[in-house]
């Protein structure tokens, strides 16, 4: 049947589909087996996987201990979301919603959980008192941003990624509509970078760091092969803050943490020393 001519039933059925994450992906929540998660030795235990979700955390959490905050220490747990693994009944417990990135904050008793990537971000950020301005109008704007990303990522990410590189077949209504958008909120970055040095001002915030993962990935040229398509190089100002916030040292030591793929200098499984950076890199093994 054709895509003109499909229909929708009048009630929907589960229908496993082919692609990229189609055999993982399932209608209904709960744990599909059993396993309890590793606890390392710092407060922070963090079960994450190193895509743009997971890098704001790792981010964040290397410019904590960059400014020598030494509670932020953390052991990085692979979560491996091609083998199911954020569907364990561990995991299921940190998260219920099986997505990383989940933290366990163990420097409180008892623990607390802490799941979705800005709930984190807000959580670090109030927790250690850095990266989230002190002043109203500051903080206000910052989570302006936090929030923005929060609505806007899907888009790019479950939208025009999921129809332009993961799709099993190239859908050019979805492809375009979704395009629009990603160039629209390109646009959007833009235009707010023109007039300020970061985000959400002059100041290096909790809203840098969630939106870079995603749209500085982008702009870099490294997600989805999409850099010419999108013409990402036309955005100027954008284009200045991707390479400003990639320069930062943090950056590029949180962009490796969970990473299992790309170049092997690149890629730290896991992480739980700040040695492991030299040592433990997959270059290295």
């Amino acid at each position: 049947m054709s895509e003109q001519s499909w229909q929708p039933p009048k009630v929907w059925t589960w229908q496993k589909q082919g692609g990229t994450w189609g055999s993982i992906n399932r209608p209904i929540a709960g744990p599909t087996h059993e396993r309890t998660l590793p606890v390392g030795k710092h407060p922070l235990q963090l079960y994450s996987l190193g895509t743009p979700n997971g890098q704001k955390v790792t981010i964040l959490l290397e410019e904590l201990l960059a400014l020598g905050e030494s509670g932020a220490e953390y052991d990085a747990h692979l979560i491996r979301i091609g083998e199911g693994n954020q569907f364990s009944s561990g995991f299921v417990d940190v998260n219920p919603n099986s997505k990383i990135p989940a933290l366990m904050d163990h420097s409180i008793n008892p623990p607390v959980r802490v799941f979705e990537s800005g709930a984190i971000l807000l959580y670090l950020a109030e927790k250690f008192g850095h990266f989230l301005p002190k002043d109203h109008a500051g903080r206000t704007e910052t989570l302006n941003w936090l929030f923005w990303l929060q609505g806007s990522a899907p888009y790019l990410g479950g939208g025009f990624g999921h129809f332009y590189h993961y799709a099993p077949e190239k859908i050019e209504y979805a492809i375009n509509r979704f395009a629009m958008e990603t160039k629209r909120q390109l646009d959007v970055l833009d235009r707010q970078l023109a007039d300020h040095r970061y985000i959400a001002g002059d100041e290096y915030t909790i809203a840098d760091i969630a939106i870079w993962p995603w749209y500085g990935a982008l702009g870099l040229g490294g997600m989805y092969d999409a850099a010419e398509f999108l013409d990402v190089a036309s955005y100027k100002n954008f284009q200045r803050w991707v390479q400003d916030v990639n320069a930062r040292p943090a950056v590029q030591r949180g962009r490796k943490v969970n990473r299992t793929w790309g170049d092997a200098s690149e890629q730290l499984p896991e992480r739980h020393d700040a040695s492991d950076f030299d040592l433990k890199t997959e270059d290295n093994k």
